[in-house]
This record gives C-alpha cells, structure tokens and sequence, in this order.
C-alpha cells in the first residue's frame, strides 16, 4: 500500500477507501469466505481502521525505536473475527509494521496506537476513556455518543454508509495530529455534540 503522501491528489478518501477495499475482496476471497460471521459493517470498518493508522501522527515519544509496532488495539468482544489481522499483515506505516492486539480490560492496555472500542463496552464508555486520559492513544467506536464523551472518531451509518465524526478537541488532547486528507472525509464534531 502507497503512503497517504502518494496518493494521487485527485482520489479522495473515501475514493481510495473504496478501491482498497474491493481489492481485498478480490486478493483474498478465501479470507473473506471465512470470516462470513463478520458482517460486512465490519469489513468496512476494519478497512477504515487499517487506513486511520496512516492518516495519523503520535508524538515520537509513543514508539520506543523506528521499527517498533503500530498497534491497533480491540478492547471488549471482537466484532472483525481474524479479517482485520488478515489486512495488516505485512503492512507498515512510516517504518513501523502494523499488529492486532485484543483486550479484556481497559487495565491489559500497555502500548496501543488505534484503539476501537466494541460494542460490549456500551456501559463502561466515561470509565475507560477516563482511564485512557493523556496518552497519544486514537479512541474510535460506533457507539452512540462516543465522541460526546470524549472519543476521537465515531462510526455512524448514514442513508445505508458508513461514515465517521472527528472530535478534534479530543485528538488535541491526546496530542494527536489528524491528517487534512481524513479530514476532509469526515463530519467534525463539536465539543459535547455526537
């Protein structure tokens, strides 16, 4: 995969996205047969999930070395089966190769870049985002009012699409810097909106 910098600029994300997709579908069918319990929602957010992690920067503090992971992190029940291991492996963004990682509790978290949150975590949102508080750490969900409390990237599906929200204000918080490119594919949302 090109580095988001290669991208021709007259593709938009969403375009690229697409594209990215479809070839995935196309290089691994045996893959996607097997993961038929993962809804195609997943699919498609899984894909978004692999393509955050290279519209992002962290503060260089956040990787020991310039081969060291990037880490997306599940935290709850896993609604991607094997698919999303599947589209990272072999990947690198900006030096650093890509890895899955899954979590029971918010306290197993150690060294995590992208962090999606899942549904089964519907009734604990303030507290781990709580304990998550100060570090370099992008918070994605799909759950209702995540941005509102103070994650980073919402999933929301729109007229049959799924799309995403941006708190900016959170990103800031986390000293994370959102690509312009991203950006522009996404709703931002306001402070104590979702």
């Amino acid at each position: 995969m090109k580095p988001a910098s290669t991208i021709p600029p007259r593709f938009s994300l969403a375009v690229c996205l697409r594209v990215i997709l479809g070839l995935m579908v196309l290089a691994a069918p045996g893959v996607m047969r097997a993961q038929s319990a993962v809804s195609k929602e997943y699919q498609v957010k899984a894909a978004f999930l692999f393509n955050f992690a290279q519209f992002v920067e962290w503060p260089a503090k956040e990787f020991s070395d310039a081969n060291s992971p990037l880490v997306i992190g599940i935290l709850g029940n896993d609604p991607f089966g094997a698919i999303l291991d599947e589209m990272v492996r072999g990947e690198k963004v900006k030096g650093h190769p890509l890895i899955v990682q899954r979590y029971r509790q918010v306290e197993e978290i150690q060294n995590c870049h992208v962090l999606f949150l899942s549904p089964s975590e519907s009734n604990q949102v303030e507290r781990i985002l709580e304990r998550l508080r100060g570090r370099s750490l992008l918070t994605v969900s799909d759950l209702e009012g995540f941005a509102q409390k103070g994650g980073i990237i919402r999933f929301v599906t729109d007229k049959g699409k799924i799309r995403f929200r941006v708190n900016l204000e959170a990103a800031k918080r986390a000293d994370l810097t959102i690509s312009s490119k991203l950006l522009k594919a996404a709703e931002i949302v306001a402070p104590g909106k979702d």
